[in-house]
């Protein structure tokens, strides 16, 4: 896939994604978000474009987990919950 397909599938994905997420209409506002994600697999995995990939599994890599103690601590704050 040539680079520029590359880019404008990127950057309508961001577009869409954007809009998607200002969007009343949480069915519309879903469908946008949707398609954003389908133009951006497109891309990492009909592309074979490596460095995409490899920044993909870093932000993986770097989002928290569901159990992390951050997230853990972040709750109780905003619950009033004592910490144990």
């Amino acid at each position: 896939m040539p680079v520029w397909l590359d880019a404008v599938l990127l950057v309508s994905s961001a577009l869409l994604w954007f809009g998607g997420s200002a969007d009343r209409d949480d069915v519309l506002g879903f469908f946008q978000q949707m398609l954003a994600v389908i133009a951006l697999l497109v891309v990492l995995l009909g592309g074979r474009q490596l460095l995409l990939e490899l920044l993909a599994l870093a932000l993986a890599l770097w989002l928290p987990s569901a159990t992390s103690r951050r997230l853990l601590s972040n709750a109780d704050e905003r619950s009033g919950a004592t910490p144990r």
